[in-house]
């Protein structure tokens, strides 16, 4: 029997898909989910109210500068996490996948938990399959973003290395 969870997922999730949500989403939900996760310490994200989300830390690849990303993420059932680079149909990988390409360390915040993590990029035909169908149990029609984009996704396998303490910058664990 689906959860009330599901249901609220898959009778949302086609609306996710459409041109005016593709639209307007891009440029409203992460100013938004950046202003939230500040105000609450990364404890609440709008995203989070459907979906596991999460504050993505990165380095960027040009600049060296510190970015943040709010992301839906999917628990691929042995404590990492799979984040997919869909951004919301663009034709342009988002710049966070050119971040964790150029530097894999990163840090994430989940429900106000700080945690080092190391990127995986999902290469392998066989672990994508595996990927997306984890990914669209969780969010039906996700993978529609690949396919509307025109270009091959990038998904990305976030392994844990270790939760930062409460006074522990990232800087002085690893992460530039």
């Amino acid at each position: 029997m689906p959860t009330v969870t599901q249901i609220v997922r898959a009778g949302i999730a086609p609306l996710s898909r459409t041109r005016a949500f593709r639209a307007v989403a891009p440029r409203a939900l992460p100013p938004f989910e950046r202003f939230l996760t500040r105000i609450t310490g990364g404890k609440v994200q709008v995203s989070g109210l459907l979906v596991p989300s999460l504050m993505l830390h990165t380095v960027g690849a040009r600049s060296g500068e510190k970015r943040e990303s709010p992301l839906m993420y999917t628990p691929d059932g042995h404590g990492r996490a799979l984040v997919a680079g869909t951004s919301f149909a663009r034709e342009k990988h988002p710049a966070w996948t050119h971040n964790l390409i150029a530097n894999p360390d990163a840090m994430i915040t989940v429900r106000g938990r700080r945690l080092l993590v190391h990127a995986t990029l999902i290469d392998d035909r066989d672990e994508r399959e595996a990927a997306w169908r984890r990914i669209e149990s969780q969010w039906p029609g996700y993978r529609g973003y690949e396919r509307d984009s025109g270009r091959r996704v990038r998904i990305f396998r976030l392994q844990p290395l270790r939760e930062l303490g409460a006074g522990e910058a990232a800087g002085e664990s690893g992460v530039k």
